[in-house]
């Protein structure tokens, strides 16, 4: 079942959110949050994470209709690149490794950043390509 494509977006907005303020404040606690986040999201899809609940529950209700939809395949797999990027950060951080764990955040909020600003998500990009190669050599 295709999902409402606002939804993977305003996920985006508030991670961007989020990672900033772990980067700004160079707090691991904003870090670890948003690295659970991604593992629900991973685990159980977009729709099962915080910021998918939040924006089913309070955000959806107040907007029109969709006009838009998407396969929850590309965002869920986005979730997991994020949870890698977030987890890598999260470990750097905790083995003092800094420079780990500013890189791996910096990252994940350049993509989060790219999908809530523009729309263009960078996980669901790579799902795409992963399929299209994964197609060719069969």
């Amino acid at each position: 079942m295709d999902i409402d494509a606002r939804g993977p977006r305003f996920g985006a907005a508030v991670t961007t959110i989020v990672l900033a303020v772990a980067l700004i404040t160079l707090n691991p606690w904003p870090l670890a949050w948003q690295t659970l986040a991604f593992a629900l999201g991973t685990v159980g899809g977009v729709g099962r994470s915080p910021y998918g609940w939040a924006f089913r529950v309070a955000v959806r209700p107040r907007l029109g209709p969709p006009t838009a939809f998407e396969a929850p395949q590309p965002p869920r797999f986005a979730q997991a690149v994020g949870l890698a990027f977030a987890g890598a950060g999260l470990l750097g951080f905790a083995l003092g490794a800094d420079w780990l764990g500013l890189a791996a955040t910096g990252a994940a909020l350049a993509a989060a950043f790219l999908n809530a600003a523009f729309g263009y998500c960078l996980g669901c990009e790579m799902y795409l390509l992963v399929r299209r190669v994964k197609v060719r050599a069969e």
